[in-house]
């Protein structure tokens, strides 16, 4: 029966061939749905990895990881630099990382910080920043820009840029009489340090040391020449992230800080509001995959009806199937056959239309949205995925095998008009 139900779907090639490729393309939309959120999920996860504090104004747990790592928002407050000193010097502090955040250059938000950041910031297990172009930053206006920054807006080493006031795409109060100059450029990280420009906190401190009430004087102005001889120790930051000599101390330390006296303060893990954070933006997420496989029951609904609608058709053939000695179970099995193998051979192809389109979209797709898609085997999860497509191909065989079944060597030979 298995050489007849090959010879049976060649004989109908382009009725076949449909049925294939729309199987295929649900399979493809459904492996790929997946893949993308098991990436996307990883790379969510290792934004930020070996800091074991982010430390900032009391507010949300949410809100502090979405302004200090994604750059989204705004803090609800600054933190003074005697308290940030106060804590760093904490016996059980290793390293910090202090950000000032507030400013913008065309849509890109401006991060202030010192060397530290480096030297110790991690991302993806601990994976450290790169340079690709250039140096990090040495002096007051000097700039370090991520990859996506340099490669939207084509800035390369040497070229200026203006620092807006405010997160916005568009500002209309600007510092540009303390331009600043890029120096490096940091390699590809897949997290928003690739949509951030670094620069100094004393550089943060310069363009705004002339300001009061959050709006240059008119008439008093103090050039950069100037400013970088003057004091420039900052007044205040928007956060700072934290390592410990030992991870056993983070909660004593996150104790520390929440309840520290001078200002209201919140120190958050960063992996549990990263859990938190996507459990929130998880909705989404199941949406899709639902979409996905509501598509994978449109393709095999498409093989349903196409074998449905033939069988009148073939009701001739079966009927001399049945005069020549082949049995009921004999056609019942045939039919199911050729379901079970048009859902296979769609499996297969959307698997390798998988591939096909992974290896010609990953370079695409990881430089325009940062995402690495791995080019890996199937997990197991996708196995059991493409199980349960399999076995539901065999199962709607069942019902047009159970149609053909019922009918008898004389109704099969009855010419219908």
């Amino acid at each position: 029966m298995f050489g007849l139900a090959i010879k049976s779907l060649r004989n109908r090639k382009f009725t076949t061939i449909l049925t294939i490729v729309s199987i295929a393309l649900s399979v493809t939309l459904l492996l790929g749905v997946e893949r993308i959120r098991k990436e996307t999920r990883k790379s969510f996860a290792n934004t930020i990895s070996g800091t074991d504090l982010i430390i900032g104004a009391r507010s949300g747990p949410v809100q502090l990881l979405l302004y200090s790592v994604f750059r989204i928002g705004n803090a609800t407050n600054n933190i003074s630099w005697k308290s940030y000193q106060e804590i760093a010097r904490n016996p059980n502090v290793k390293w910090t990382i202090p950000i000032s955040l507030g400013d913008s250059h065309k849509g890109y938000r401006v991060m202030g910080t010192s060397t530290d950041y480096f030297k110790f910031f991690r991302f993806t297990g601990r994976r450290p920043l790169e340079m690709a172009y250039g140096r990090i930053f040495d002096e007051v206006f000097d700039a370090v820009l991520g990859a996506e920054v340099a490669k939207t807006l084509d800035y390369r080493v040497d070229d200026p840029i203006i620092i807006a006031h405010g997160a916005g795409e568009v500002s209309f109060i600007k510092h540009d009489d303390k331009p600043f100059e890029v120096v490096g450029i940091l390699k590809r990280t897949g997290t928003p340090v690739d949509r951030t420009i670094h620069v100094p906190l004393e550089g943060i401190e310069a363009i705004h040391i002339d300001w009061k009430d959050g709006a240059p004087p008119p008439g008093h102005s103090i050039s950069s020449d100037q400013v970088v001889n003057m004091d420039l120790t900052p007044k205040a930051i928007t956060g700072f992230f934290v390592g410990l000599k030992s991870r056993i101390a983070v909660f004593s330390v996150q104790r520390f800080v929440n309840e520290y006296p001078q200002e209201p303060l919140l120190a958050i893990l960063p992996g549990v509001a990263l859990q938190e954070l996507w459990d929130l933006i998880g909705v989404a997420e199941n949406a899709l995959f639902a979409v996905s496989g509501f598509v994978v029951v449109v393709g095999l609904s498409g093989m349903l009806i196409a074998l449905m609608t033939s069988l009148n058709e073939r009701r001739r053939e079966m009927a001399i199937l049945r005069s020549v000695g082949a049995r009921p179970l004999h056609v019942f099995s045939l039919i199911v056959g050729e379901s079970a193998m048009l859902t296979f051979l769609g499996v297969i192809a959307g698997i390798g239309l998988l591939y096909g389109l992974l290896f010609v979209s990953q370079p695409l797709i990881a430089t325009r949205f940062g995402l690495f898609i791995a080019i890996g085997g199937l997990s197991t999860y996708e196995l059991i995925l493409m199980g349960i497509v399999c076995l539901a191909g065999c199962l709607i065989g069942l019902i047009p095998g159970y149609q053909i079944y019922r009918y008898s060597l004389a109704d099969g030979m009855t010419i219908r008009i």
